[in-house]
C-alpha cells in the first residue's frame, strides 16, 4: 500500500466515523480489515476519541467565505440553485424532513410519518410549539402552503418530484396528509428536497426572511454578504450554537483560499483540489472531504433541429473526452470518472454493469464521421458553475480537437450565469449536487417534464421506467428499473458527465462540528446550524448575541 493510499484510507474511515455513519467499534474493525497497521489504528482511535470528546460551545460569530453566490439570488426557496442561497436559507428556514448522515430521512418539523396500504397516501405528524421569527406558531396551514409552492404553475426546482403529489390536506393543526398520483415507497425522501422549506402561510414577500430556523437574518446583500443572529426562541437545543454568522460571498477560488489562510474567514467551501494537499499540510487548517453525488455536467440541448439532436455527434463527444485526465488535472485525484448518468459509483442503486466510457479516439472519429457534422461546437463555461469549469471545457476542447471536431470555449461572466446562461445555452457547463435517492436525482434532472431538464431530454421510455420505479414497492424490482434508466441515459448521452468530485471544504482550528456529508458541501449546507467555535472571538459582531 502506497503512503498516499494509506493516508486516504485513514482519512476516509475517520470521516465515516465523524459523520456518524459508522461507530467506534466498526471504525476499528474496518481499519484492521483494510490492513492498516498498529500505528494507523492508534491514530484512528485518538481521532475518534477526540471527536467524541468535543462539546459544542455557545456564542461567537462564525465567519464564512462561500463560493456559489450571485447578485440575482433570492430568499425565496423555490429559486435556490447554488450553495450560497441554500446555506443562508437553511440558517433561517427549516424543512419537514432532513437527510441524515446515513442518507436516510430524519425528522425535523415533521416528527414522524406513515404510509397507508398501497403507499399512495401518507400521514405526517407535525412538531408542536414551534415559533416563527415573527412570533406566529407553526401549524399544518404553513406546511400545506409551503408544499404547494412547488406544485402547479411554479418555476421551483422541486416541481419535477412534487408533480407526483395529487393533493395535500390539513387533517388537524398538527397533522397533514399527502396523496400521490401513484405509489412511492420512498416519498418522505422527496420532501427532503432543499427547496422544500417551511414559510408562513400566505407568504408573498420572501425578502423578510421569516422562518422557524436557528437564525434571524440581520443583513442581506444578495451575492455579497449575509449576516444572521441567533433566534432566541429556536425550538432546537442541539443546533445553532453560535451567537451569529457572517457569510461573505467569495466566488473567486484564490481569493477564498487566501481569506481562509489569512484568518479573514473561518470556513470555506469549494477548496480547489490543486491546493487540497497544501491545506491538509497546514497545522491550523483542516480539510473536510466527502465523496458523494456532486458531478460536473456539459448539457447538450437535444431539441429537434438542434445540432445535438444528432446522436452520432453526441457519441463522438462521449468518447472524445479524456475523463481520467479531467479527474487528475481538474480534481487533483479527488473524484472519479463519470459515465454520463448522474448516479455515483458505490451508492445503493448505482448500476455496476454499464461499461465505463473511455477515451477512444478511433471510436470518436468514427462517430464524428458518421454524424456528418462539420460545424463548430461552442461550450459556454463559467467558474460560477464550479471551480475549474472553464479549465474543464478547455481540456475537452484539446481532446476533441484530436478527432477533428472544431470546438470553441466561451467564458461567461460569473455574475448572472444561472439566470442568463444556464438553461438557455445549447452546450453549457454546469454541475449537480447529488440527491438522496437515485429516483429523485433522475426525476429532477431528466424526467421529460422536469423544469431543470438541462438537455431537454424527452425519452418516453426513460419516463416510463422512472414512473414505474417510483411506484415499485419491492426494492429489488425498483433497483432493476433504475439500472435500466441509468443505462439508457449513458447510451443516449443526454448530458456529458465527465467526473464526480469529492466535496472539499476547509476550516481553521477555531471551528468544531464541521463534518462531511455526502449529499452536499458545508455539512449538507447546515454549517451555520451544526458548527461551533472552540475559541470565542471578540469583535463588535459579538454584540449580535
Amino acid at each position: 500500500m502506497s503512503a498516499s493510499d494509506h493516508d486516504q484510507k485513514i482519512e476516509f474511515l475517520a470521516n465515516q466515523h465523524n459523520s456518524g455513519r459508522i461507530g467506534r467499534r466498526e471504525l476499528l474493525g474496518r481499519a484492521a480489515a483494510a490492513g492498516l497497521g498498529a500505528a494507523a489504528l492508534n491514530t484512528l482511535t485518538l481521532q475518534a476519541d477526540a471527536y467524541a470528546a468535543e462539546t459544542p460551545r455557545k456564542g461567537g460569530i462564525l465567519k464564512l467565505g462561500v463560493g456559489g453566490g450571485s447578485t440575482t439570488e433570492s430568499l425565496d426557496p423555490t429559486t435556490w440553485n447554488d450553495t450560497v442561497p441554500t446555506t443562508v436559507g437553511n440558517s433561517f428556514l427549516d424543512s419537514l424532513i432532513e437527510v441524515g448522515p446515513d442518507m436516510g430521512p430524519i425528522p425535523q418539523l415533521a416528527t414522524d410519518w406513515e404510509a397507508k396500504p398501497g403507499a399512495t397516501e401518507w400521514i405526517f405528524n407535525l412538531r408542536k410549539g414551534v415559533e416563527f421569527h415573527n412570533g406566529k406558531t407553526f401549524t399544518a396551514d404553513d406546511a400545506v402552503f409551503s408544499i404547494n409552492l412547488h406544485r402547479g404553475k411554479t418555476k421551483s426546482g422541486a416541481a419535477g418530484p412534487f408533480s407526483a403529489i395529487l393533493d395535500v390536506k390539513k387533517l388537524s393543526p398538527t397533522q397533514i396528509s399527502i396523496t400521490l398520483k401513484s405509489a412511492d415507497a420512498e416519498f418522505p425522501m422527496v420532501l427532503t428536497d432543499y427547496h422544500n422549506r417551511i414559510v408562513p402561510d400566505g407568504t408573498t414577500d420572501f425578502s423578510k426572511g421569516i422562518g422557524t430556523g436557528g437564525y434571524i437574518l440581520e443583513g442581506v446583500e444578495p451575492g455579497v454578504r449575509y449576516r444572521g443572529k441567533k433566534f432566541a426562541n429556536f425550538w432546537r437545543t442541539d443546533r445553532a450554537f453560535l451567537a451569529g454568522f457572517d457569510l461573505t460571498v467569495i466566488n473567486d477560488s484564490t481569493a477564498r483560499m487566501n481569506a481562509l489562510i489569512s484568518g479573514q474567514v473561518d470556513v470555506v467551501n469549494r477548496v480547489d483540489a490543486k491546493i487540497a494537499n497544501l491545506i491538509k499540510a497546514k497545522k491550523n487548517l483542516s480539510l473536510v472531504q466527502a465523496p458523494g453525488g456532486w458531478h460536473t455536467v456539459v448539457s447538450m440541448v437535444q431539441d429537434p433541429g438542434a445540432i445535438f439532436a444528432n446522436r452520432d455527434l453526441r457519441m463522438a463527444m462521449k468518447y472524445g473526452i479524456d475523463r481520467v485526465q479531467i479527474v487528475k488535472t481538474l480534481l487533483g485525484g479527488y473524484g472519479t470518472p463519470g459515465n454520463d448518468h448522474p448516479i455515483p459509483k458505490g451508492t445503493l442503486d448505482w448500476n455496476p454493469n454499464i461499461p465505463q466510457a473511455a477515451f477512444d479516439l478511433d471510436r470518436a472519429k468514427a462517430a464524428l464521421k458518421k454524424s456528418g457534422f462539420d460545424g463548430t461546437v461552442t461550450i459556454q463555461a463559467s467558474d460560477a458553475a464550479f471551480n475549474g469549469a472553464v479549465d474543464m471545457a478547455t481540456l475537452m476542447q484539446a481532446s476533441l480537437t484530436k478527432i477533428g471536431l472544431k470546438v470553441t470555449v466561451k467564458k461567461e461572466p460569473a455574475d448572472g450565469f444561472w439566470d442568463n446562461v444556464w438553461l438557455k445555452g445549447t452546450c453549457v457547463t454546469s454541475y449537480w449536487a447529488g440527491r438522496s435517492t437515485a429516483s429523485q436525482m433522475l426525476d429532477v434532472g431528466y424526467a421529460p417534464n422536469a423544469p431543470w431538464n438541462e438537455s431537454h431530454y424527452k425519452s418516453e421510455k426513460f419516463g416510463a421506467l422512472l414512473t414505474e420505479a417510483k411506484s415499485q414497492l419491492d426494492a429489488a424490482k425498483r433497483r432493476t428499473l433504475l439500472w435500466e434508466a441509468q443505462a439508457l441515459l449513458a447510451s443516449d448521452t443526454a448530458n456529458l458527465i465527465p467526473a464526480f468530485q469529492d466535496y472539499l471544504d476547509a476550516h481553521n482550528d477555531k471551528v468544531g462540528g464541521h463534518t462531511p456529508h455526502s449529499l452536499s458541501p458545508l455539512d449538507n449546507n447546515n454549517i451555520t446550524l451544526k458548527a461551533w467555535l472552540k475559541a470565542m472571538i471578540t469583535s463588535s459582531l459579538d454584540l449580535l448575541s
